[in-house]
């Protein structure tokens, strides 16, 4: 147990809270909601991993582009670094969240933030269809996220 001055955060405030559950987990210490708060503090690194893995492999498709075929070096450099560390982040991602769900959020955002950088970018034209193909994509996703229970296994 930690020695009784040490509390700077006092238990019932919020984000003090959550701070303590932190500071009791870090030097040993049980706190009555440290396995929640560790678990919630872990869900959001495994997102922000698949938000890091999504948006290296946009900059990566982009600069795929850009590389003309491999024929232009820092265009090939950027897509190959880009690639790799989406598939780090995306397999660190698939150590908590089914690989289902995951691709389906990779690949969803994915095509809908190409798609957007492409057609600000690199003046690609969308048409309706395309544009109701991606809405259906993004629909697709928030579905998943908020009402599928495979999402959270």
């Amino acid at each position: 147990m930690a020695n009784p001055g040490t509390n700077r955060f006092p238990d019932h405030v919020g984000a003090g809270s959550c701070l303590a559950s932190l500071r009791c987990h870090l030097i040993g210490t049980e706190h009555e909601s440290s396995k929640h708060h560790m678990a919630l503090l872990a869900g959001g690194m495994t997102y922000l991993y698949l938000g890091i893995a999504i948006l290296s492999e946009v900059a990566a498709t982009t600069f795929l582009k850009l590389s003309d075929g491999f024929s232009k070096p820092l265009p090939s450099l950027v897509t190959v670094a880009g690639y790799a560390v989406a598939f780090y982040f995306l397999s660190l991602t698939l150590r908590s969240l089914p690989t289902g769900v995951v691709y389906a959020v990779w690949s969803g955002v994915g095509v809908v933030l190409i798609a957007t950088i492409a057609w600000v970018f690199q003046s690609q034209k969308l048409d309706m269809a395309a544009l109701c193909g991606m809405g259906l994509i993004v629909s697709g996703v928030v579905v998943i996220n908020l009402f599928s229970s495979a999402s959270s296994q």
